[in-house]
C-alpha cells in the first residue's frame, strides 16, 4: 500500500520561507516522476512542480526561480525549497507521486487528473 505524508508547512510572512517534505512507504521514488500540487479555497488544484526519473524538473510560472524541487532517492524523500513566499502561495500542498502524462504537462488545467498516488496535503499560509 503506497503511502506518502507530507510535513513542514505552516504559517509564514510574506518573503519567508518554508520546506515541504514527503515521506513515502510502499513506493520508490526512484521509479516515477513526482511532483507537488496545491489547492486554494474555491479554486482547482494545481501542478506547482514536477521532477522525472532523469532530475529533470519543470515548475509552474507562478513559482519559477522563488521554489526548488528535489528528492533524495535514499530516504525516499521529496521536497519542496519555497523562497519568496507571496499571500499567493496560501494554499493546501500535496505530495504526488506517479504523475504519467502529467510530469511534462505540469501547467495543463487538468494535470492532476494524470497523478496516481496523493498525500493527504500540509497547509501553507503566506500573510501579508
Amino acid at each position: 500500500q503506497v503511502q506518502l505524508v507530507e510535513s513542514g508547512g505552516g504559517s509564514v510572512q510574506a518573503g519567508g520561507s518554508l520546506r515541504l517534505s514527503c515521506a513515502a512507504s510502499g513506493y520508490t521514488y526512484s521509479s516515477s516522476c513526482m511532483g507537488w500540487f496545491r489547492q486554494a479555497p474555491g479554486k482547482e488544484r494545481e501542478g506547482v512542480a514536477a521532477i522525472d526519473i532523469d532530475g529533470s524538473t519543470s515548475y509552474a510560472d507562478s513559482v519559477k526561480g522563488r521554489f526548488t524541487i528535489s528528492k533524495d532517492n535514499a530516504k525516499n524523500t521529496l521536497y519542496l525549497q519555497m523562497n519568496s513566499l507571496k499571500p499567493e502561495d496560501t494554499a493546501m500542498y500535496y505530495c504526488a507521486a506517479d504523475l504519467g502524462w502529467s510530469c511534462r504537462s505540469l501547467t495543463n488545467r487538468r494535470s492532476w487528473s494524470g497523478v496516481n498516488y496523493w498525500g493527504q496535503g500540509t497547509q501553507v499560509t503566506v500573510s501579508s
